[in-house]
């Protein structure tokens, strides 16, 4: 009696990748630990708890799920992955139950339910946010302070985002650091002036994590290195995050300003692409190459829809935060974005001319 399993190939040319699942999961996980590493700095043991248990409990879902198929997939790290993504966006002050039922949800429900790694719809690691977001919206909303600006009276609780919704600017908020003082003195001493630009106080503080904000997304300079590192590897392309990157710069910058009575082409890019979990999600959850298209057309019309819609979400949403459930909602349009980009490669095919005398449809064209 034979299998009725079969083996499906696609087009030439086929290539050849010695690293595997496990290496590019583990890689992936290693090259944040920079940033994991500030937010245990900034808030201490009790961030390391809130990660250990996502970690936890995204394990605990990943072995449940791989008893059931049979297949033992515990190490390959995509679990470990993810539990340690939710907890990098959890705030440094929630119950450790909450991050923990989040990522068990995300192994269980999200990927272990279709199949396991590489079946899944949607990212797991948003999934599971999304779901803690919504069960526990108050205590997702509840943010506190790095230990060692707790004494600064001046600075705010609130993320940067939140104080830019309610009280129209966000910086105003990061003023009252030292460092941020310093750097950029500095900054504009050395190398704005001789450009003619002077550099406002609160960036420094926003890209360094000196501010309220998630375990793992205070710091948006540890980010970005680790994603060069992920370009540099080539883990992930860069058409989706560059095309997340413009199309949510773009907007921000000519419709930005609108939401606080700015006017036109006024929007902070820079506050805005620095600000709560976008870079984040940007760089390590939108390229999964499980849940988004594989072509480079599908990619940036997918990281385009990320971009716009997160956009949408911060200006006019109920919440200062969007990213996470732009990404699913644009996981549930890849279909239609894959059927799109099949039609325009038989279009191009279908108005290229074909050599040796072989039409569009490889028929010949001899009589």
């Amino acid at each position: 009696m034979t299998s009725g399993k079969t083996l499906t190939l696609g087009n030439a040319p086929f290539v050849f990748d010695k690293r595997t699942t496990s290496s590019l999961m583990w890689g992936v996980s290693l090259s944040l630990l920079p940033a994991i590493a500030w937010g245990f700095f900034c808030f201490g043991a009790p961030a390391a708890i809130i990660v250990c248990t996502s970690i936890l409990g995204a394990l605990v879902g990943e072995a449940a799920s791989s008893a059931l198929r049979r297949r033992f997939t515990l190490w390959d790290g995509s679990a470990f992955l993810t539990g340690l993504l939710v907890g990098m966006a959890m705030p440094p002050d929630i119950s450790p139950f909450i991050p923990a039922v989040a990522a068990l949800f995300a192994t269980v429900v999200v990927k272990g339910a279709f199949g396991g790694l590489g079946t899944n719809w949607m990212n797991p690691a948003l999934a599971g946010i999304a779901f803690a977001l919504v069960n526990w919206p108050t205590e997702m909303s509840r943010w506190t302070l790095p230990n060692r600006l707790s004494d600064v009276i001046s600075v705010s609780g609130a993320t940067p985002m939140g104080v830019a919704r309610t009280q129209g600017g966000g910086l105003a908020a990061l003023t009252s650091s030292a460092t941020d003082s310093s750097v950029t003195t500095a900054l504009n001493q050395g190398l704005f002036s001789r450009l003619g630009a002077q550099l406002p106080g609160g960036y420094v503080d926003l890209a360094l994590g000196n501010k309220s904000g998630a375990l793992g997304e205070l710091s948006g300079i540890l980010i970005l290195a680790a994603s060069i590192v992920l370009l540099a590897r080539k883990v992930i392309r860069w058409e989706i995050p560059a095309s997340i990157v413009v199309s949510f710069a773009l907007l921000t910058w000519a419709f930005g300003g609108l939401v606080i009575g700015d006017g036109f082409f006024s929007g902070d890019v820079l506050f805005a692409i620095f600000s709560g979990s976008f870079l984040l999600v940007a760089f390590f959850m939108a390229p999964d190459p499980v849940t988004s298209p594989s072509s480079r057309l599908g990619m940036i019309l997918y990281g385009m829809g990320i971009g716009t819609i997160t956009f949408l979400f911060r200006a006019f949403g109920s919440r200062s935060e969007g990213t996470a459930f732009a990404v699913l909602l644009m996981d549930c349009s890849v279909p239609a974005i894959s059927r799109l980009d099949a039609a325009m490669s038989r279009w191009r095919a279908s108005r290229t001319p074909a050599p040796n005398g072989i039409d569009a449809r490889g028929r010949s064209r001899a009589r």
